[in-house]
């Protein structure tokens, strides 16, 4: 959960960081959707593009940044604060206009939110 909170959001503020957080969350808790578990939404194909094959890019665990995507991943996971994202299942960054049908939840930072 703290990879993908990273290297999707890491530059975000920490609102962008939990609303990036919770998608990955909800998807896990989506019974059947998407996989079970973080690992597993992470590795699915073509949804994360930090994602090569079936590895993960090395993070120096000194960074700031990484610290501060551990501490957002432990929030969501133990869901002590709801995020402006809800129940999302989607996101995408500004700079990009997919002609997706879904509904609009949230704007966040650099990233739009959809269900």
């Amino acid at each position: 959960l703290a990879t993908g909170i990273y290297f999707e959001s890491k530059s975000e503020p920490l609102a962008g960081q939990l609303a990036v957080g919770k998608v990955i969350a909800n998807r896990a808790e989506s019974r059947g959707r998407f996989p079970a578990t973080y690992c597993g939404v992470l590795f699915q194909r073509g949804q994360f593009s930090f994602v090569r094959g079936a590895h993960l890019p090395s993070v120096n665990h000194s960074n700031k940044q990484w610290q501060t995507a551990v501490a957002i991943a432990k929030i969501v996971d133990q869901d002590l604060k709801e995020s402006a994202a809800g129940d999302a299942l989607f996101f995408h960054a500004r700079y990009v206009s997919p002609s997706w049908r879904m509904k609009r939840v949230a704007s966040i930072g650099n990233h739009v939110f959809y269900r």
